[in-house]
């Protein structure tokens, strides 16, 4: 009987034990801790770099002319995206067309660099893409590299 006790009690310990503590699951990553892995990235495959305050990586390819976009446009696009490590998670070989609103903090930031027919290339930093959220096939915490030719701004 004694035994029984013991063991519920302690039973009953770990319970309340393990309830207390919280599992703080993913810690976001800062801009500038991806820093170098995005320098190193942008260095290996020829990207000439200009850094935004952000936290961006970026090259403007062709700046393009026209239209710049603003959050309220309608934007089409032909995009690559990539993870550092040269996985490619999305490509478009037409052109697609979203709701600037409704895109990545990243894209609203580098998107507005170009004009319509512009091209940028971007390394942006998790906090500014998927976080520790990811998305299908992108990991939690993954800085993502894009190669994008605004089509279209409308």
């Amino acid at each position: 009987m004694k035994r029984a006790l013991l063991l519920l009690s302690l039973g009953i310990a770990t319970l309340l034990i393990s309830c207390g503590k919280q599992d703080k699951g993913c810690e976001p990553k800062t801009p500038a801790s991806e820093k170098a892995e995005m320098v190193a990235y942008c260095q290996a495959n020829g990207i000439n770099f200009t850094e935004h305050p952000s936290g961006i990586l970026y090259q403007i390819i062709a700046p393009g002319s026209g239209i710049t976009p603003n959050i309220n446009n309608l934007v089409f696009a032909v995009y690559t995206g990539k993870l550092l490590n040269g996985t490619q998670f999305d490509a478009t070989a037409n052109p697609v067309s979203f709701p600037l609103s409704g895109v990545i903090e990243g894209w609203k930031i580098g998107i507005p660099l170009i004009q319509k027919s512009g091209r940028i290339k971007m390394v942006i930093p998790s906090a500014l893409a998927y976080s520790c959220t990811g998305s299908n096939s992108i990991p939690p915490n993954s800085p993502l590299f894009f190669d994008v030719t605004l089509t279209d701004v409308k």
